[in-house]
């Protein structure tokens, strides 16, 4: 069975933190950082060069599969900063509602800006994500 392409790495999160062009983004990305450490108590570990994950939990899929992840995390694109809400977010429609403007994938949630989101909305939405999945793969 392949082995996952993205793994945690050594070191390397100031350096992608300090390496992001736009002030507003940076400030941004470490607000979130310090918000996720604070929700899960785990440092910042950098996962294939582009995530920062904090935690970690370890699943194994129906199909035999198995690997470990990171319980939440971020990273700064393009286009927008992305939060990675494992737990994904059909459970939690009522904290959706209340955010403000964001687009999600599947366990992804697009911010523009901080600015357009209640970030004490987000930070409950992160702490319900990392605790369902603490509990989950306990």
């Amino acid at each position: 069975m392949a082995e996952p392409k993205t793994k945690p790495q050594k070191g390397g999160v100031s350096a992608y933190v300090n390496a992001i062009e736009d002030p507003d983004r940076r400030r941004d990305v470490r607000r979130v950082m310090k918000m996720m450490r604070e929700v899960t108590g785990a440092k910042p570990v950098l996962w294939g060069g582009s995530m920062i994950g904090y935690g970690s939990y370890h699943y194994t899929y129906a199909s035999g599969r198995e690997g470990d992840w990171f319980l939440t995390g971020l990273s700064s694109r393009k286009s927008a900063l992305t939060l990675y809400v494992m737990a994904g977010f059909s459970s939690y429609d009522t904290l959706m509602k209340k955010l403000g403007r964001f687009r999600t994938g599947k366990s992804c949630l697009y911010l523009r800006r901080l600015d357009d989101i209640d970030f004490d909305v987000l930070t409950l939405l992160v702490e319900r994500s990392v605790r369902y999945l603490q509990k989950k793969y306990a």
